[in-house]
């Protein structure tokens, strides 16, 4: 029986993060400068800053991946969650989520927060069922987002 494992990231695991995360993209909007710089350059974007990116691996492949992005010292945002399409439905998504929210509380976060787009019905159903709730969104932060989530990591208060 082949499990899903949560592994860190690791420079040669960078095309994975890329190639996971400009497939969604490019299937349902357009890939923004933002994207290609942050898929091209993880370790300068996210990780250097405190950051972190996990990944999902199911037989010994890279199947989806997500990022924590530093905002502050108290707050990050749940960024770039991707599965790959022949891999969704087998809970890798919600096991990214999970992973992430267990490594900001991990990190000492006190709020988690994400922006998505309220067409891509099943993410937003992964963060309902995990405990994030929607807020009002700023105007101009993604092109592609209309939605904003937050998760008050209480366990950090």
């Amino acid at each position: 029986m082949k499990t899903i494992t949560i592994e860190n990231y690791r420079p040669e695991w960078q095309i994975y993060f890329e190639r996971l995360n400009r497939a969604w993209i490019e299937k349902y909007f357009v890939l923004e400068d933002i994207d290609k710089y942050v898929l091209s350059n993880p370790e300068e974007a996210i990780l250097n800053d405190g950051g972190k990116i996990l990944f999902a691996v199911y037989g010994g492949k890279v199947i989806g991946t997500v990022a924590l992005k530093k905002v502050n010292n108290d707050t990050m945002e749940l960024t770039k969650m991707a599965v790959d399409e022949n891999y969704q439905g087998i809970g890798a998504g919600k096991m990214l989520c999970q992973a992430a929210i267990e490594k900001a509380k991990d990190l000492g976060v006190k709020k988690l927060l994400l922006y998505t787009q309220s067409a891509l019905k099943p993410a937003l159903g992964i963060y309902r069922k995990l405990g994030f709730t929607e807020v009002t969104i700023e105007k101009g932060k993604y092109k592609r987002a209309d939605t904003k989530m937050e998760m008050i990591l209480k366990d950090n208060y």
